[in-house]
């Protein structure tokens, strides 16, 4: 992908498929097997924070940064995601809900280049053990900042409403490698 309009473009078009994450898995596989132009596009990550690309009641466009060592607290989307890694890596842990509130049901890793489809009733949070910074896009079948949906306290498993501000909250803290806290984060590349 040569430059962020030109992916937005994609997914947009994407999103008019008949199987839109499949369409958009498709376009963010291409994006994230360039990951120096997405570096060159969005600069390469040197802390947390997630940025809106693009935002309609039918699609978001974000770019996810982790620091080093964060963890992320259990939440849902309400929609299908598309993620696609381009720096780094991920830890994901799925739940699923009980009648006593969510119970781990799995885990996965995604690595750079790896493109995942969650779709609308998945439970996730996502942790960073890595020494560098993970960088990802985001996209999503509709608003994500305006769908109510649900984060959970990671000690309680307590549902709550979902709140961005705790999101940018938890990638904002200064990171802390897992394997020396002494040691400075590197760069994605």
């Amino acid at each position: 992908m040569p430059d962020i309009d030109e992916l937005v473009a994609d997914c947009t078009a994407a999103r008019a498929e008949d199987r839109p994450a499949a369409a958009v898995r498709d376009v963010l596989s291409r994006a994230v097997a360039k990951p120096g132009e997405l570096d060159r596009a969005l600069g390469i990550p040197t802390r947390g924070g997630f940025r809106c690309l693009h935002r309609t009641p039918s699609l978001t466009v974000l770019q996810f940064v982790w620091p080093p060592g964060v963890q992320l607290f259990p939440h849902d989307h309400r929609m299908w995601a598309v993620i696609g890694i381009y720096g780094g890596g991920e830890d994901n842990t799925f739940y699923r809900r009980t009648g006593d509130g969510l119970a781990v049901s799995g885990g996965k890793r995604f690595d750079a280049g790896e493109v995942t489809v969650l779709g609308e009733s998945v439970i996730h949070a996502v942790a960073n053990p890595a020494r560098s910074y993970t960088a990802a896009i985001h996209v999503y079948g509709g608003d994500y900042f305006a769908t109510p949906r649900s984060q959970w306290d990671p000690v309680t498993l307590r549902e709550e409403p979902f709140d961005a501000d705790a999101v940018r909250q938890v990638l904002d803290r200064p990171a802390s490698p897992p394997d020396d806290p002494e040691s400075s984060p590197e760069p994605t590349r």
